[in-house]
Protein backbone atom coordinates (compact mmCIF):
# COMPACT_ATOMS: atom_id res chain seq x y z
CA UNK A 1 0.00 0.00 0.00
CA UNK A 2 2.78 1.87 0.73
CA UNK A 3 5.18 1.28 -2.79
CA UNK A 4 7.47 -0.34 -1.37
CA UNK A 5 8.60 -3.52 -1.76
CA UNK A 6 7.57 -6.39 -0.17
CA UNK A 7 9.43 -10.02 0.43
CA UNK A 8 6.54 -11.14 -2.34
CA UNK A 9 2.87 -9.82 -3.82
CA UNK A 10 0.73 -10.03 -1.03
CA UNK A 11 -2.55 -11.94 -0.91
CA UNK A 12 -5.87 -10.83 0.41
CA UNK A 13 -8.96 -11.28 -0.48
CA UNK A 14 -13.01 -10.16 0.06
CA UNK A 15 -14.57 -13.26 0.95
CA UNK A 16 -18.63 -13.05 0.13
CA UNK A 17 -20.30 -14.16 4.01
CA UNK A 18 -21.54 -17.35 2.57
CA UNK A 19 -18.25 -18.41 2.15
CA UNK A 20 -17.70 -17.89 6.23
CA UNK A 21 -21.32 -19.67 6.65
CA UNK A 22 -20.02 -22.50 4.18
CA UNK A 23 -16.14 -22.99 5.65
CA UNK A 24 -16.39 -22.49 8.66
CA UNK A 25 -18.14 -24.14 11.63
CA UNK A 26 -20.72 -21.52 13.07
CA UNK A 27 -24.22 -21.12 12.27
CA UNK A 28 -24.28 -18.27 9.68
CA UNK A 29 -26.86 -16.27 12.31
CA UNK A 30 -23.77 -16.36 14.85
CA UNK A 31 -21.12 -15.27 12.26
CA UNK A 32 -23.50 -12.30 11.35
CA UNK A 33 -24.82 -11.15 14.32
CA UNK A 34 -21.95 -11.93 16.54
CA UNK A 35 -18.90 -9.89 16.62
CA UNK A 36 -16.59 -12.52 18.69
CA UNK A 37 -17.82 -15.13 16.10
CA UNK A 38 -17.06 -13.15 12.72
CA UNK A 39 -13.87 -12.01 13.91
CA UNK A 40 -12.84 -15.85 14.82
CA UNK A 41 -14.05 -16.93 11.43
CA UNK A 42 -12.52 -14.51 9.69
CA UNK A 43 -8.89 -14.73 11.14
CA UNK A 44 -9.67 -18.91 10.64
CA UNK A 45 -9.77 -18.51 6.94
CA UNK A 46 -7.28 -15.82 6.63
CA UNK A 47 -4.49 -18.59 8.55
CA UNK A 48 -5.73 -21.32 6.09
CA UNK A 49 -5.45 -19.59 3.10
CA UNK A 50 -2.39 -17.70 4.17
CA UNK A 51 -4.18 -14.28 3.60
CA UNK A 52 -1.60 -11.47 4.61
CA UNK A 53 -4.58 -9.30 5.79
CA UNK A 54 -8.51 -9.51 6.13
CA UNK A 55 -11.08 -6.95 5.80
CA UNK A 56 -13.39 -6.57 8.50
CA UNK A 57 -16.93 -5.52 6.17
CA UNK A 58 -19.21 -6.04 9.35
CA UNK A 59 -19.16 -3.59 11.90
CA UNK A 60 -19.59 -4.54 15.49
CA UNK A 61 -22.64 -6.21 17.21
CA UNK A 62 -24.67 -5.72 20.59
CA UNK A 63 -23.57 -8.01 22.96
CA UNK A 64 -27.05 -8.93 23.85
CA UNK A 65 -28.65 -9.37 20.27
CA UNK A 66 -30.30 -12.54 21.14
CA UNK A 67 -32.43 -10.49 23.52
CA UNK A 68 -34.45 -9.22 20.63
CA UNK A 69 -35.59 -12.33 19.33
CA UNK A 70 -38.76 -13.85 19.63
CA UNK A 71 -37.77 -17.39 18.12
CA UNK A 72 -35.34 -18.68 16.22
CA UNK A 73 -35.72 -21.97 13.83
CA UNK A 74 -34.18 -24.08 10.80
CA UNK A 75 -36.54 -24.84 8.56
CA UNK A 76 -34.95 -26.76 4.47
CA UNK A 77 -31.39 -25.62 6.03
CA UNK A 78 -32.24 -22.12 6.14
CA UNK A 79 -32.30 -19.78 9.83
CA UNK A 80 -35.38 -17.53 10.87
CA UNK A 81 -34.99 -15.02 13.45
CA UNK A 82 -38.36 -13.79 14.52
CA UNK A 83 -37.58 -10.15 16.22
CA UNK A 84 -39.97 -9.34 18.74
CA UNK A 85 -40.09 -6.00 16.38
CA UNK A 86 -42.34 -8.24 13.87
CA UNK A 87 -39.16 -8.64 11.32
CA UNK A 88 -38.23 -11.59 10.26
CA UNK A 89 -34.59 -12.65 9.02
CA UNK A 90 -34.34 -15.61 6.84
CA UNK A 91 -30.42 -16.83 6.34
CA UNK A 92 -29.86 -19.25 3.66
CA UNK A 93 -26.72 -21.05 4.22
CA UNK A 94 -24.46 -20.00 1.70
CA UNK A 95 -25.64 -16.48 0.63
CA UNK A 96 -26.14 -12.66 2.93
CA UNK A 97 -29.68 -12.68 4.87
CA UNK A 98 -32.55 -11.30 3.77
CA UNK A 99 -34.82 -9.68 6.20
CA UNK A 100 -38.16 -8.67 5.55
CA UNK A 101 -41.69 -7.20 7.23
CA UNK A 102 -44.64 -9.89 8.71
CA UNK A 103 -45.60 -11.90 5.67
CA UNK A 104 -42.62 -11.85 3.86
CA UNK A 105 -43.24 -8.51 2.78
CA UNK A 106 -40.43 -6.17 1.52
CA UNK A 107 -38.90 -3.46 4.06
CA UNK A 108 -40.14 -0.07 3.13
CA UNK A 109 -37.99 2.27 1.61
CA UNK A 110 -37.71 6.52 1.72
CA UNK A 111 -39.79 8.41 -0.70
CA UNK A 112 -37.75 11.10 -2.67
CA UNK A 113 -40.57 13.12 -3.15
CA UNK A 114 -41.42 13.12 0.73
CA UNK A 115 -38.23 12.80 2.01
CA UNK A 116 -37.20 15.22 4.77
CA UNK A 117 -33.22 14.87 5.65
CA UNK A 118 -33.93 17.46 8.77
CA UNK A 119 -37.09 15.36 10.01
CA UNK A 120 -35.52 11.78 11.03
CA UNK A 121 -38.84 10.45 10.74
CA UNK A 122 -39.69 10.61 7.23
CA UNK A 123 -36.66 8.23 7.08
CA UNK A 124 -35.65 6.15 9.97
CA UNK A 125 -38.33 3.12 8.72
CA UNK A 126 -38.87 -0.56 9.85
CA UNK A 127 -35.86 -1.92 9.37
CA UNK A 128 -34.11 0.01 7.17
CA UNK A 129 -30.96 0.96 8.83
CA UNK A 130 -28.64 3.14 7.20
CA UNK A 131 -26.97 -0.60 5.20
CA UNK A 132 -24.35 -0.21 8.05
CA UNK A 133 -25.22 -1.81 10.89
CA UNK A 134 -26.82 -5.07 8.92
CA UNK A 135 -29.03 -5.76 11.24
CA UNK A 136 -32.71 -5.55 11.73
CA UNK A 137 -33.13 -2.78 14.48
CA UNK A 138 -30.85 0.26 15.62
CA UNK A 139 -30.10 -1.24 19.11
CA UNK A 140 -28.97 1.02 21.92
CA UNK A 141 -29.08 4.06 19.84
CA UNK A 142 -31.87 6.85 20.45
CA UNK A 143 -34.69 6.88 17.42
CA UNK A 144 -33.41 10.82 17.56
CA UNK A 145 -29.62 10.18 17.87
CA UNK A 146 -27.31 12.15 15.28
CA UNK A 147 -25.56 9.69 13.53
CA UNK A 148 -22.79 12.09 12.50
CA UNK A 149 -21.61 12.70 16.38
CA UNK A 150 -19.30 9.58 17.38
CA UNK A 151 -20.97 9.88 20.68
CA UNK A 152 -24.30 8.17 19.69
CA UNK A 153 -22.42 4.96 18.77
CA UNK A 154 -22.40 2.32 21.08
CA UNK A 155 -18.81 0.53 22.20
CA UNK A 156 -20.15 -2.38 20.82
CA UNK A 157 -19.52 -0.61 17.22
CA UNK A 158 -16.08 -1.22 17.06
CA UNK A 159 -16.16 -4.82 18.85
CA UNK A 160 -15.25 -6.77 15.62
CA UNK A 161 -12.01 -4.57 14.81
CA UNK A 162 -10.79 -4.82 18.18
CA UNK A 163 -11.94 -8.55 18.63
CA UNK A 164 -9.73 -9.17 15.24
CA UNK A 165 -6.78 -7.46 16.43
CA UNK A 166 -6.49 -9.12 19.61
CA UNK A 167 -6.53 -12.37 17.42
CA UNK A 168 -3.92 -11.36 14.73
CA UNK A 169 -2.19 -8.72 15.86
CA UNK A 170 0.54 -9.32 13.20
CA UNK A 171 -1.31 -9.12 9.93
CA UNK A 172 -2.75 -6.36 7.66
CA UNK A 173 -6.39 -5.82 9.43
CA UNK A 174 -8.75 -3.21 7.39
CA UNK A 175 -12.40 -1.79 8.36
CA UNK A 176 -14.54 -0.51 6.31
CA UNK A 177 -17.18 2.18 6.12
CA UNK A 178 -19.97 2.29 2.99
CA UNK A 179 -19.95 5.39 0.68
CA UNK A 180 -22.11 8.06 0.99
CA UNK A 181 -23.71 7.36 -2.32
CA UNK A 182 -24.20 3.72 -1.03
CA UNK A 183 -26.02 5.06 1.31
CA UNK A 184 -28.48 7.33 -0.89
CA UNK A 185 -29.21 3.96 -2.76
CA UNK A 186 -29.95 2.29 0.21
CA UNK A 187 -32.13 4.96 1.55
CA UNK A 188 -34.56 4.72 -1.26
CA UNK A 189 -33.68 1.51 -2.84
CA UNK A 190 -31.47 1.12 -5.61
CA UNK A 191 -34.48 1.78 -8.82
CA UNK A 192 -35.90 4.66 -6.97
CA UNK A 193 -32.72 6.01 -5.98
CA UNK A 194 -31.14 6.34 -9.33
CA UNK A 195 -34.80 7.88 -10.57
CA UNK A 196 -33.72 10.41 -7.64
CA UNK A 197 -30.65 11.44 -9.19
CA UNK A 198 -32.70 12.67 -12.74
CA UNK A 199 -35.95 14.05 -10.62
CA UNK A 200 -34.46 15.55 -7.13
CA UNK A 201 -30.98 16.06 -7.67
CA UNK A 202 -31.00 18.31 -4.98
CA UNK A 203 -32.46 16.35 -2.29
CA UNK A 204 -29.95 14.07 -3.33
CA UNK A 205 -27.04 16.27 -2.79
CA UNK A 206 -28.53 17.07 0.51
CA UNK A 207 -28.83 13.47 1.87
CA UNK A 208 -25.04 12.94 0.46
CA UNK A 209 -23.88 16.05 2.61
CA UNK A 210 -25.45 14.13 5.37
CA UNK A 211 -24.14 10.69 4.64
CA UNK A 212 -21.12 12.34 4.34
CA UNK A 213 -21.21 13.32 7.63
CA UNK A 214 -22.21 10.14 9.60
CA UNK A 215 -19.27 7.94 7.58
CA UNK A 216 -16.91 10.22 8.94
CA UNK A 217 -18.29 10.19 12.15
CA UNK A 218 -17.84 6.41 11.86
CA UNK A 219 -14.17 7.02 10.43
CA UNK A 220 -13.24 8.37 13.47
CA UNK A 221 -14.41 5.67 15.73
CA UNK A 222 -12.42 3.29 13.56
CA UNK A 223 -9.71 5.57 13.28
CA UNK A 224 -9.13 5.48 17.45
CA UNK A 225 -8.16 1.52 16.66
CA UNK A 226 -5.36 1.98 14.43
CA UNK A 227 -6.98 -0.49 11.35
CA UNK A 228 -3.85 -0.58 8.60
CA UNK A 229 -6.10 0.61 6.09
CA UNK A 230 -9.54 1.90 5.84
CA UNK A 231 -12.31 0.25 2.84
CA UNK A 232 -15.05 2.99 1.14
CA UNK A 233 -17.30 0.32 -0.21
CA UNK A 234 -18.87 1.72 -2.82
CA UNK A 235 -20.28 -1.04 -5.43
CA UNK A 236 -22.72 0.74 -7.07
CA UNK A 237 -21.17 3.79 -8.55
CA UNK A 238 -19.68 2.05 -11.88
CA UNK A 239 -20.86 2.73 -15.81
CA UNK A 240 -23.46 -0.18 -14.88
CA UNK A 241 -25.55 2.01 -12.48
CA UNK A 242 -24.13 5.62 -13.49
CA UNK A 243 -22.74 7.64 -15.71
CA UNK A 244 -19.18 9.12 -16.16
CA UNK A 245 -21.70 13.03 -15.00
CA UNK A 246 -23.19 11.33 -12.49
CA UNK A 247 -19.81 9.56 -11.23
CA UNK A 248 -17.83 13.36 -11.39
CA UNK A 249 -21.24 15.21 -9.42
CA UNK A 250 -22.17 12.60 -6.88
CA UNK A 251 -19.92 10.49 -6.04
CA UNK A 252 -16.01 11.77 -6.19
CA UNK A 253 -16.83 14.87 -3.91
CA UNK A 254 -18.61 13.32 -1.03
CA UNK A 255 -16.31 10.43 -1.31
CA UNK A 256 -13.42 12.53 -1.79
CA UNK A 257 -14.00 13.97 1.70
CA UNK A 258 -13.95 11.01 3.93
CA UNK A 259 -10.63 9.98 1.88
CA UNK A 260 -9.24 13.08 3.10
CA UNK A 261 -10.15 12.27 6.33
CA UNK A 262 -9.15 8.69 6.70
CA UNK A 263 -5.39 10.36 5.50
CA UNK A 264 -5.57 12.81 8.08
CA UNK A 265 -5.84 9.97 10.56
CA UNK A 266 -2.55 8.63 8.74
CA UNK A 267 -4.32 5.80 7.61
CA UNK A 268 -4.19 4.51 4.13
CA UNK A 269 -7.59 4.38 2.43
CA UNK A 270 -9.25 2.57 -0.74
CA UNK A 271 -12.34 1.91 -2.65
CA UNK A 272 -14.57 -0.94 -3.75
CA UNK A 273 -16.61 -0.01 -6.97
CA UNK A 274 -17.64 -3.29 -8.80
CA UNK A 275 -18.19 -3.62 -12.64
CA UNK A 276 -17.03 -1.15 -14.97
CA UNK A 277 -14.83 1.64 -14.07
CA UNK A 278 -12.06 2.23 -16.65
CA UNK A 279 -13.74 5.32 -17.97
CA UNK A 280 -13.47 6.57 -14.47
CA UNK A 281 -10.15 6.08 -13.01
CA UNK A 282 -8.96 9.88 -14.29
CA UNK A 283 -11.49 11.28 -11.70
CA UNK A 284 -10.68 8.42 -8.76
CA UNK A 285 -6.97 9.44 -9.56
CA UNK A 286 -8.18 13.52 -8.73
CA UNK A 287 -9.31 12.17 -4.85
CA UNK A 288 -7.34 11.10 -2.10
CA UNK A 289 -8.02 8.08 -2.37
CA UNK A 290 -4.57 5.70 -1.90
CA UNK A 291 -6.12 2.58 -3.70
CA UNK A 292 -8.69 1.33 -5.73
CA UNK A 293 -10.20 -2.15 -5.41
CA UNK A 294 -11.82 -5.06 -7.48
CA UNK A 295 -10.46 -3.65 -10.78
CA UNK A 296 -13.27 -6.16 -12.50
CA UNK A 297 -11.72 -7.38 -15.98
CA UNK A 298 -14.01 -8.02 -19.17
CA UNK A 299 -16.42 -9.16 -19.72
CA UNK A 300 -17.57 -8.35 -15.86
CA UNK A 301 -16.02 -5.14 -15.99
CA UNK A 302 -13.44 -2.83 -18.13
CA UNK A 303 -10.66 -2.76 -16.33
CA UNK A 304 -7.01 -3.98 -18.04
CA UNK A 305 -4.64 -4.30 -15.22
CA UNK A 306 -1.64 -3.68 -17.69
CA UNK A 307 -3.39 -0.34 -18.65
CA UNK A 308 -4.23 0.90 -15.30
CA UNK A 309 -0.82 0.29 -14.15
CA UNK A 310 0.65 2.18 -16.87
CA UNK A 311 -1.35 4.83 -16.60
CA UNK A 312 -1.57 5.00 -12.07
CA UNK A 313 1.03 2.63 -10.78
CA UNK A 314 2.60 6.09 -9.45
CA UNK A 315 -1.11 7.09 -8.01
CA UNK A 316 -2.29 3.91 -6.62
CA UNK A 317 -2.25 0.76 -5.00
CA UNK A 318 -4.19 -1.58 -6.78
CA UNK A 319 -6.04 -5.15 -5.23
CA UNK A 320 -7.99 -7.24 -7.53
CA UNK A 321 -8.57 -7.76 -11.24
CA UNK A 322 -9.04 -11.55 -10.90
CA UNK A 323 -12.25 -12.30 -12.45
CA UNK A 324 -14.34 -14.17 -9.24
CA UNK A 325 -16.63 -15.71 -11.67
CA UNK A 326 -14.55 -16.74 -14.92
CA UNK A 327 -11.43 -17.08 -13.74
CA UNK A 328 -11.93 -17.93 -9.89
CA UNK A 329 -14.87 -19.94 -9.39
CA UNK A 330 -16.25 -21.45 -12.73
CA UNK A 331 -12.65 -21.84 -14.25
CA UNK A 332 -10.53 -25.49 -14.73
CA UNK A 333 -7.54 -25.34 -12.71
CA UNK A 334 -5.33 -24.69 -15.59
CA UNK A 335 -7.48 -21.64 -16.55
CA UNK A 336 -7.31 -20.03 -12.87
CA UNK A 337 -3.50 -20.78 -12.46
CA UNK A 338 -2.63 -18.94 -15.58
CA UNK A 339 -4.97 -16.26 -14.88
CA UNK A 340 -2.92 -15.82 -11.65
CA UNK A 341 0.27 -16.16 -12.87
CA UNK A 342 -0.44 -13.41 -15.11
CA UNK A 343 -1.72 -10.96 -12.79
CA UNK A 344 1.23 -11.58 -10.88
CA UNK A 345 3.63 -10.82 -13.78
CA UNK A 346 1.66 -7.52 -14.54
CA UNK A 347 1.22 -6.55 -10.69
CA UNK A 348 4.31 -7.15 -9.22
CA UNK A 349 7.05 -4.52 -11.29
CA UNK A 350 7.37 -1.37 -9.26
CA UNK A 351 4.97 -3.13 -6.19
CA UNK A 352 1.96 -1.62 -5.38
CA UNK A 353 -0.03 -4.99 -6.42
CA UNK A 354 -2.15 -7.23 -3.96
CA UNK A 355 -3.15 -10.13 -5.60
CA UNK A 356 -6.99 -10.43 -4.96
CA UNK A 357 -10.26 -11.35 -6.17
CA UNK A 358 -12.04 -8.45 -8.22
CA UNK A 359 -14.87 -8.54 -6.14
CA UNK A 360 -15.98 -11.26 -3.58
CA UNK A 361 -14.68 -14.43 -3.66
CA UNK A 362 -18.05 -16.65 -4.32
CA UNK A 363 -19.29 -18.92 -1.50
CA UNK A 364 -18.64 -22.02 -3.31
CA UNK A 365 -15.19 -21.22 -4.64
CA UNK A 366 -13.19 -24.31 -3.19
CA UNK A 367 -10.37 -24.17 -0.59
CA UNK A 368 -7.91 -25.47 -2.31
CA UNK A 369 -7.98 -22.91 -5.11
CA UNK A 370 -7.65 -20.35 -2.32
CA UNK A 371 -4.69 -22.15 -0.69
CA UNK A 372 -3.14 -22.00 -4.19
CA UNK A 373 -3.43 -18.31 -4.37
CA UNK A 374 -0.67 -18.21 -1.56
CA UNK A 375 1.46 -20.60 -3.12
CA UNK A 376 1.42 -18.67 -6.55
CA UNK A 377 2.65 -15.65 -4.87
CA UNK A 378 5.22 -17.32 -3.03
CA UNK A 379 6.48 -19.16 -6.19
CA UNK A 380 6.00 -16.86 -8.79
CA UNK A 381 5.59 -13.09 -6.63
CA UNK A 382 8.70 -12.80 -5.21
CA UNK A 383 11.10 -9.71 -5.60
Amino acid sequence: MEHKKPDRVPVMCQLALGHYFLHCGYNPSEIWFNSETFANAQVELQQKYNFDGILLNLPGRPPGWKNNLKSYKKIDNNEHLLWKSGLDTVFPPDDNPQTYQPEQMPLERADYNTVDIDDPATYRLSGYVWNTWHAPELWDIEPEADLCDTTAYPEWFTGTLQKAQQLAPDISIHAEVFSPFTHLMELFGYEQALFALLDAPATCHKALAFFTRMVLAQVELYAGYRPDAILVSSAFAGAGFISRQMYEEFVAPYEDQVYKVIRRFGIKSYVHTCGAIGDRLDLMSRTAVDGIDTLDPPPLGTVHLEDAKSKYSHRFFFKGNLDAVNEMLNADDQTFEQAVKERIRIGKPGSGYILSSACSVAPHVKSERLKKLAALAEQFGKY
